[in-house]
Order: C-alpha cells, then structure tokens, then sequence
C-alpha cells in the first residue's frame, strides 16, 4: 500500500466495518457500515459518503480511489448506515460493492453538497435513475407528513428499481430507455399543472436529464432557480462523476 493511501486511513479518513450486505435487485447491493463515527456526526438528509473504494489499488490516480454514494438510511443511536450501490458502471466503485464481505474495514469521510432536504415547499417532483433512487428516498422521507410528492424514476429495466428500506414503493417507476428526455418532459407536462402551492423539483442523476429538465422547468415553465434541486451523479462522456 502506498504512503498517499496510508496517510488517507490514517488522517483524513474516518474507520467503518462492513456489518451486512444484501442484494437489491441484480444491479444494486445494500450495504450496511457501522462504525463510531456514524453515531456522532451531525447528519443532515442528503449527505454523501466519500467512500475509499480503491485504496489498495496503486493503478489508480488518488481522485479514482474515492466514490461518493448517497446515504439511503442512517441509525445514529446503532452506529449504522445503509448505501445502495449500483454496479453499472464496472468501475471501481462497483468492484468494491461486489467484491466486499461483513467484516471488511471500509475508509470514508462525509460530503454535505447541497442536494439535501428542503421542506419549505407544498408540493414536490422527484425525477431520476437508478443512480439517484436511494437518495430521493431519503430526502421524500425526510419531507412533512402532509407534502404531495409526485415522482418519475426510471429505469431501462424497472426490475433494477428497487423498493424503500421499508419495503413500500412510494415512487412511481417508470421503464424508459437511455437518456429519455422526450419521455420524461411528457410526464412533466401531466403531473405539474396537478401540482398545488409552492413547488420544488429534485433531479437526479443522468448529467444530460439533469440539464435538459431543468432547463424546460425553467424556461417553459418559469420555475425560480431556487425551486430547482439538482445533482448530476454521472455523466456518459465522464469518468467518476460522482
């Protein structure tokens, strides 16, 4: 192991254990770390984990060797967390969600960013992909009681879409195919006149539905840039866009 990835155990990375893993659909694993750390940070619904997941591999630039995920469950008096990990990618995040076993240690630090809860809103769309379903969960969850939640969630194959850590489906699934940007705006013209009071939209995932939706939100629709939470978690013509 190099002295870069030593120095990142050893001082900027705090220390978890992989407590449990399950498969989610044959994309995506659950995977459950425990650790200290978890018990005391001051967490707020949409933070990310920066996740050391190619620590022992000296091919890797060190911007390669960290993957952020968006954290689907948090139990703060247990010690715990819950990731969903979609394997798609082939990279080295998804090597490290297949390749991991309870008991293995796994180095991470947190990421606020701003893709977290808003409750400010009366009505709310979820727009995303595999890639930004459990993180929608989290902040829909995370919502008043009495908030209307509309959503789009799409897959290729709507049998990777997995169900909330409860096991409802409080979303709606969709089976569009890559990049469905004509599809997803018909939706949108159905659901948003429905749509009562202060309005917010959260999109997620695809960088291009992230551009192209909020564009139309903004421009056809006239939606303020405030109403718009967006987070690009990846880009087709990128590597570790996260």
């Amino acid at each position: 192991m190099g002295f870069i990835d030593n120095i990142l155990k050893k001082v900027v990375l705090q220390e978890t254990i992989v407590e449990e893993k399950t498969r989610l659909s044959e994309a995506v694993w659950k995977i459950r770390l425990k650790g200290d750390s978890i018990s005391k940070v001051d967490f707020i619904p949409g933070y990310f984990l920066r996740v050391g997941a190619g620590l022992n591999d000296e091919d890797l630039s060190l911007k390669e060797k960290i993957r952020s995920y968006s954290v689907w469950n948090i139990n703060k008096p247990e010690g715990y967390l819950d990731l969903a990990v979609a394997t798609h990618s082939g990279g080295i995040g998804a090597k490290w969600a297949t390749d991991c076993k309870p008991g293995d240690k796994v180095y991470h630090k947190w990421k606020k960013g701003n893709f977290l809860v808003d409750d400010s809103a009366d009505s709310y769309l979820m727009i995303g992909d595999l890639s930004a379903l459990s993180h929608l969960y989290m902040i829909n969850r995370n919502l008043a009681k009495d908030r209307k939640v509309e959503s789009i969630l799409y897959s290729q194959n709507k049998g990777e879409l997995f169900p909330e850590i409860d096991g409802t489906t409080p979303f709606d699934f969709y089976e569009m195919p890559s990049n469905p940007y004509q599809d997803i705006i018909s939706k949108v013209k159905e659901i948003v006149p429905q749509m009562k009071g202060k309005k917010m939209a959260y999109i997620g995932g695809d960088s291009r539905i992230c551009v192209a939706v909020s564009k139309y939100l903004r421009k056809e629709l006239h939606w303020e840039t405030k109403q718009l939470k967006i987070k690009p978690f990846w880009n087709p013509d990128k590597r570790g866009l996260e």
